[in-house]
């Protein structure tokens, strides 16, 4: 910032004004006329430029020459004063805290981790909703079993007291180990949940279902009353409380949800899922889960399963809109070896040329069917191309319901482009 003070342009008529002759007055008056003409015409102010300690600061900008030391310490000074006032760690670097990257585990299905960009991720929220019988528990379960195979502990809120036991280890779950929780309300049954989060020694919790909780209100008074938004506003509030905490925690929620059909809709999808829209935002991951075929049985005279379609509806950590087709079969749940024969195919691990199936130089089969009996019968074969998927998924090769093949390299204009940016 630069600061101009004008100065007094000073002529040699003011000497004259002592002399108090007449023919000297007369002679001075004409020689201070023709000077203050001069003086005015030629001699123009000066101006002098002062440099400010401040200059080169606009709009909180600094320039290249500013000491940015002063800066780094009073930033450093603030934070140590944050950090005293709430606790260590109220405010940090995230490079230095290195919670950059989202961890995550597996879902139990190769082909909706391939979808959701490596798996679910910890210390979120997870919300699974979709029409009866479409595979939502047996999805959870899934996911269970698989944090159950990695050493963690699991929690299951059961709200609909409809835990099966039997078909629960059929796929892999431990219930001995398992922590089952069946409440008599809502609030129990949230209250529980968030306990169990806060202690840190619980890496997932699934609810079963938001459909299910019922306000304590709505139990205890007659059937028939009119109740409005108890449930909206018991979510509302849990989730504020539950967000928190199992991230700070590293617990992931799952809550599995239902389908309500609005009145009087003739235009647009009249579905909603119950509990209020506060779960919509809250969740970090929205899979909706839809049944698309029957799998039926050699002979063709029953159903033995069913086809299945998961779409990534939001996704903050990775990107949404995927899809992912996967097969659960009735007693036994998700299909593995359909999953990763399908992975591999999107992959280019696993190459299909006609109706042929080709692993490398193993010939999986002819047909679908005949090349899942190969990999049954051989499940080194089967091990090694989920290993391989996984890498792809890993490196960032594969994008999830469709392969990309990788991009072109940029011209120099695009990397110009970019900078400029």
């Amino acid at each position: 910032m630069d600061l101009t003070f004008p100065l007094k342009t000073q002529c040699l008529s003011s000497k004259f004004k002592y002399c108090s002759s007449p023919a000297f007055s007369n002679a001075s008056s004409l020689v201070r006329g023709f000077l203050d003409a001069s003086c005015s015409s030629r001699i123009k102010p000066k101006l002098i430029r002062v440099r400010s300690e401040f200059d080169g600061k606009v709009n909180g900008a600094l320039s290249a020459d500013f000491d940015s030391r002063f800066v780094d310490r009073a930033l450093d000074a603030a934070m140590n004063d944050i950090n005293s006032s709430f606790g260590k760690g109220s405010v940090t670097r995230l490079g230095s805290a290195g919670g950059a990257l989202v961890e995550t585990f597996p879902s139990g299905c190769l082909t909706l981790d391939f979808a959701l960009g490596g798996g679910l991720p910890k210390g979120r929220i997870v919300e699974v909703y979709g029409p009866e019988s479409s595979g939502k528990t047996t999805l959870a379960l899934h996911a269970i079993a698989e944090v159950q195979r990695l050493g963690g502990n699991a929690m299951l809120v059961d709200a609909e007291h409809a835990f099966d036991p039997a078909y629960s280890k059929s796929l892999g779950v431990d219930v001995e180990n398992l922590i089952v929780c069946q409440p008599d309300n809502g609030e129990m049954a949230l209250e529980i949940a968030d306990r169990i989060c806060r202690s840190g020694a619980v890496d997932l919790i699934c609810i079963d279902s938001v459909s299910a909780l019922t306000p304590r209100a709505e139990i205890e008074g007659e059937i028939g009353m009119q109740q409005m938004g108890l449930q909206a506003r018991l979510m509302s509030q849990a989730l504020r409380k539950m967000s928190g905490n199992a991230s700070k925690a590293g617990c992931t929620l799952i809550f599995l949800n239902q389908i309500r059909h609005k009145i009087g809709v003739y235009y647009g999808n009249p579905e909603v899922t119950s509990g209020g829209i506060a779960l919509k935002f809250f969740a970090s991951v929205r899979l909706e889960i839809r049944p698309t075929g029957k799998i039926k049985s050699v002979k063709g005279d029953e159903d033995i399963g069913l086809k299945v379609r998961v779409r990534v509806q939001k996704s903050k950590v990775s990107r949404p809109y995927k899809q992912a087709e996967f097969e659960i079969i009735f007693g036994e749940g998700i299909s593995k070896l359909g999953c990763v024969l399908d992975c591999g195919e999107m992959t280019d691990v696993v190459l299909k040329k006609g109706s042929w199936y080709s692993y490398g130089e193993h010939r999986l089969g002819q047909g679908r069917d005949r090349a899942l009996q190969y990999l049954k019968e051989n499940p080194l074969v089967s091990e090694e191309i989920e290993k391989k998927v996984r890498a792809a998924v890993t490196e960032g090769i594969g994008n999830g319901g469709s392969y990309a093949k990788p991009s072109a390299p940029q011209t120099d204009s695009e990397d110009m482009f970019q900078e400029m940016q």
